[in-house]
């Protein structure tokens, strides 16, 4: 294991979070880089330090840098908006430049997997970033995943949201595109095993589960595991842009997200070069797996991962959000039955 200090961004994430416990539990020597260190410092171990720092703030990356063997880049825009790409642009040179200025010796990047001409914005991006990372000159170990199954991942929760509302959805041809999905828990330990690697040139690996499929095998599967019957007719019309406008009719928490997803589902994502299993002890499971685990232990691994979106919320609405679901509480007497003001609630 590549001895020194390991800097980890993104550490309030959904895959940051996961990871920084699976570093502490592994005894590594961690420094979390957080924009608010005082929402993450009560999460981490008492051995971990959380400093300040912003990729878009050069002048904050110095001293999170100092002292630093491994960095973890795992930052991305894409929740931001139109402007996603350049903030991942200048977020990467920022980074790659204090990495190397600070004599930092390997990054290590989760990014995305995908193949053929016409890449999404969110794919190019994504793969752009690694390529900037690697400009700066600091050896890179890249990473590139398929869809990722976890409870609470932006690509499960497109499903979930889908599957659990619709049950006869009009499918376009894109949830027919391949892919190679894998499961949160196998991305986690590929990104932990990374560390002992040996320190050479930059290394790009793509990483998928067991299985290829595509979104419409994966709707399917979850709702065999839910216990729902679901028609999917495919109509080859419905481009992905289109989608992604009805997609926010659907499932409003994740349309910001969601709409640069659709847009990505167009390009393949399977492995294509099996390095990662050569050079990684590690065998991914298949989706199945993956899906049931996720829905084993979802309500735990929601608790664990997202309580960095807690955002408060006007008063008027009595609750807080926690990262896409609302938990409200309140309470009002009224002269009513127990079944008449049931009613109330079985109509919403």
């Amino acid at each position: 294991m590549t001895p020194g200090v390991v800097l980890l961004t993104g550490a309030s994430g959904y895959v940051g979070s996961r990871l920084r416990a699976a570093l502490e539990a592994r005894g590594v020597r961690l420094r979390c880089m957080a924009r608010e260190p005082r929402l993450l410092a009560p999460h981490v171990a008492a051995a971990t330090e959380v400093v300040r720092g912003d990729a878009l703030d050069p002048a904050s990356l110095g001293p999170a840098l100092q002292n630093v063997a491994t960095a973890y880049y795992l930052i991305h825009s894409m929740a931001s908006g139109r402007a996603f790409e350049e903030h991942d642009r200048a977020a990467a040179r920022n980074f790659g430049a204090a990495a190397r200025a600070a004599g930092v010796r390997r990054i290590i990047y989760l990014g995305g997997l995908g193949h053929g001409p016409g890449l999404s914005p969110h794919l190019a991006s994504r793969q752009e970033t690694g390529r900037l990372l690697r400009e700066s000159g600091v050896p890179v170990i890249e990473l590139r995943a398929s869809v990722i199954i976890g409870s609470g991942s932006a690509s499960f929760e497109l499903v979930r949201g889908l599957v659990d509302r619709l049950p006869v959805m009009t499918t376009p041809r894109w949830v027919s595109t391949e892919a190679q999905p894998i499961a949160i828990e196998d991305v986690i330990e590929y990104l932990v095993l990374a560390l002992d690697l040996p320190e050479e040139e930059s290394r790009i690996y793509e990483i998928g589960g067991a299985d290829r499929s595509s979104y419409r095998d994966l709707m399917r599967e979850y709702a065999d595991r839910r216990g729902l019957k679901r028609w999917l007719i495919r109509l080859p019309f419905l481009t992905p842009r289109l989608s992604s406008l009805w997609l926010r009719f659907v499932t409003p928490l994740y349309a910001s997200v969601g709409r640069e997803l659709i847009e990505g589902v167009r390009n393949p994502s399977v492995v294509e070069d099996p390095s990662a299993l050569r050079d990684f002890p590690l065998q991914p499971r298949g989706m199945r797996e993956a899906i049931t685990r996720a829905l084993a232990n979802e309500d735990a691994e929601m608790a664990a991962t997202r309580w960095n979106d807690v955002r408060a919320v006007p008063p008027s609405w009595g609750g807080v959000r926690f990262g896409s679901r609302l938990v409200d509480s309140r309470s009002l007497r009224v002269d009513a039955s127990p079944a008449a003001a049931f009613a109330a609630i079985r109509s919403i």
